[in-house]
């Protein structure tokens, strides 16, 4: 019988040629086959870079709803719960906001480059609420209720001025109209800026508080007061 020795000494003699025994090391034998194994053959299958990359990016995405369902009240269920919720979320406040719109839009005049009269502005705006376009009915009687305002000289013309300053103004000649004077800016800044769309009642109120104005003088205390904190 052979020992262990010798049979790991044999096994080490290959053959060659003329049955000259060759004794290969291990050392170069692990070259050797890393060598082979480095042939483009044996990896024409294997993922390039980027799916390397996706496999391991799907793999963290795993992962890490794994560990959210893991740390969500009831497991996956609850997960699938509070995701369901945040979606909710943001649809109810997409809808109450209105389209994102940049804030430079903001800043743009009430009247823009149009110069009519308030009768104009309401007769459009009358048009506009017969056909049942609120927003463009809103739109366009507030354009009246300000332009009727500085044709009384209760606010002095001024090119540029937007809805929220021509409140701001007439709130403090007309002390009694403020808080529904900024209502209004408030409700053309959505539908004009913010992406809303208006509706009949918000039309009505308007129409209602410019007939209102209209029937008031403002009052010689709060235009001086007006007047000093202009100058």
């Amino acid at each position: 019988m052979t020992g262990a020795g010798g049979t790991t000494a044999a096994a080490r003699h290959i053959l060659a040629g003329g049955d000259i025994p060759v004794d290969t090391s291990r050392v170069p034998a692990r070259e050797a086959a890393r060598d082979e194994l480095s042939d483009p053959m044996y990896h024409e299958h294997d993922p390039n870079l980027l799916e390397r990359g996706l496999d391991r990016f799907w793999d963290w995405i795993g992962d890490l709803f794994a560990g959210a369902a893991g740390a969500a009240p009831g497991g996956p269920l609850g997960l699938v719960v509070l995701v369901l919720v945040v979606i909710g979320l943001g649809a109810a406040l997409w809808w109450r906001l209105g389209t994102p719109r940049r804030t430079a839009h903001m800043t743009e005049t009430l009247f823009g480059d149009t110069a009519r009269s308030a009768t104009d502005h309401r007769t459009t705006a009358a048009a506009h609420a017969e056909a049942r376009r609120w927003t463009e009915a809103v739109q366009e009687r507030m354009r009246a209720l300000v332009r009727a305002l500085e044709d009384r000289a209760v606010l002095t013309p001024r090119p540029g001025r937007t809805a929220d300053e021509a409140a701001s103004e007439a709130g403090l000649l007309m002390p009694a109209h403020a808080a529904r004077l900024h209502a209004a800016a408030r409700v053309f800044d959505e539908v004009t800026y913010g992406g809303r769309t208006a509706d009949e009642a918000a039309y009505l109120t308007l129409r209602t508080l410019d007939l209102d104005l209209e029937a008031t003088k403002p009052s010689p205390a709060a235009t001086g007061a007006a007047r000093e904190t202009a100058g």
